[in-house]
């Protein structure tokens, strides 16, 4: 039978081993979601409030304990952690006041005497979540999807499944029926015969390029709606007339944020030539003064990446890009798990640091002549999750903002998730939305009633 193994990246030390579960222990978990969906779905969108309401009492309640799991698990500082746990908990507050305004149907004038869309849920939904915010990526897809009247299977990162466990403890804690929210300890593997059985109604995937290709394939095959949101190689537009010590701020906030594992992070500084020196400098200046370290430890500002071989991909990345030509101003070293924070300047489209995405606490930046230039290679990518402009013209920006190949464009602000506004990207960065109006009934089937 295979095994996981969770390791804390800081200190190399295994915190826990975990056994696949069988084909019978999966199946018995699918037949139990299927059959609680039913009377699940029943309930009225104020019982399933109240349990969510619960659900964040039960969060803020063992925010310290969740927080150091997640710290142990993949790494995240602590003050990012508890951060995490309080948004996920926001997140159950959100949805059990809104899902019912957001899901009221829609009332259409037509001849007939009355004709409408109602949103129902799809039934069972899978999801195969990552590790980089173990908590608020599961929290972000299920909290709507089970306010929608769905229940779930979590088949969570190998190694972060003590996360994925805690979730399902904290859903039982706060009163949930046991078929509704469920973690399974499981492979790959399993993913092909679930989108195979027609219990699960659509499956979710926030993870790589190539995992979604794979999981979009499999959900086609089997006719089943799929929601993907997957890498970014997000653009921060930097235009002369930008306050440049608040756009370096932002900049270095959202590319060393959760030691640079953030699919929205700006990992593509393009700068207007006229400014480019300058908010170099200040970048490079707040880059070096970063604290990495023990991620338990409350002064630290940079933990380690959550696995060895992400971090050796990272390193791999940045001794090609400067063979190509870049020129490394802070960082480009590792120990273990532990990446410096990197500086990189004179980057050209074609490096691969510009091409690729990278997972880590790597900034590049990119010489642009004019707002022309910006916007080209901004959409030089066959990502598409999110961007950035800065600029003191916010009429200018918003114009920008509509030439921009992105699922979202903030401007003289860092890019962030909210449970107000929709999340998503376009091209190889995924479709479908989560959040918001949209992300709630992404995860349910539009039906018409006529009645004439």
């Amino acid at each position: 039978m295979k095994t996981f193994q969770s390791i804390n990246p800081n200190t190399g030390q295994v915190l826990q081993d975990y056994t696949a579960e069988t084909p019978e222990q999966i199946e018995t978990k699918l037949a139990r979601a299927a059959e609680t969906q039913r009377t699940w779905a029943g309930q009225s969108f104020a019982e399933r409030g109240d349990l969510f309401r619960q659900l964040a009492a039960t969060l803020r309640v063992q925010q310290a304990d969740l927080a150091d799991l997640i710290t142990a698990e993949m790494g995240k500082i602590k003050a990012e952690a508890m951060a995490e746990v309080e948004k996920c908990a926001g997140q159950c507050d959100y949805y059990a006041e809104q899902a019912e305004r957001l899901l009221h149907p829609d009332i259409i004038p037509t001849d007939a005497q009355k004709s409408l869309v109602v949103y129902e849920p799809v039934g069972v939904v899978l999801a195969i979540m990552p590790w980089n915010f173990p908590l608020w990526q599961v929290f972000r897809y299920a909290v709507p999807a089970l306010m929608a009247g769905n229940v779930t299977l979590l088949k969570h990162a190998p190694n972060v499944f003590g996360c994925a466990l805690a979730i399902e403890q904290a859903y039982r804690t706060a009163g949930f029926p046991e078929g509704v929210f469920q973690a399974i300890v499981a492979d790959t593997d399993a993913v092909a015969n679930l989108l195979a059985d027609d219990r699960v109604g659509m499956v979710t995937l926030t993870g790589s390029e190539r995992a979604g290709a794979s999981v979009a394939a499999l959900a086609g095959q089997h006719i089943k709606k799929s929601v993907l949101e997957l890498g970014g190689s997000d653009a921060l537009i930097v235009l002369a007339d930008a306050d440049l010590d608040r756009a370096a701020q932002a900049a270095v906030q959202s590319r060393m944020m959760n030691a640079g594992q953030v699919c929205i992070a700006a990992k593509r500084f393009l700068v207007e030539s006229s400014v480019k020196a300058a908010f170099t400098e200040k970048v490079k200046t707040l880059v070096e003064h970063l604290k990495q370290g023990d991620p338990t430890e409350p002064d630290t500002k940079l933990g380690p990446l959550a696995r060895i071989d992400l971090a050796e991909t990272l390193e791999r990345q940045v001794q090609t890009a400067v063979q190509e030509g870049a020129t490394l101003l802070v960082g480009g070293t590792r120990h273990d798990c532990h990446f410096a924070p990197t500086l990189l300047d004179n980057v050209t489209p074609d490096s691969v640091v510009f091409r690729e995405e990278t997972f880590g606490p790597v900034a590049v930046i990119t010489e642009v002549a004019d707002e022309a230039e910006a916007i080209r290679l901004a959409n030089q990518s066959r990502y598409g999750l999110s961007a950035a402009i800065w600029t003191h013209d916010v009429a200018r920006a918003e114009r920008l903002s509509h030439q921009l190949e992105a699922g979202s464009v903030f401007v003289n602000a860092v890019v962030r998730s909210d449970s107000r506004l929709p999340i998503g990207g376009v091209k190889k960065s995924g479709y479908g939305r989560e959040l918001s109006e949209a992300g709630i009934k992404d995860f349910c089937q539009s039906k018409t009633i006529y009645i004439g």
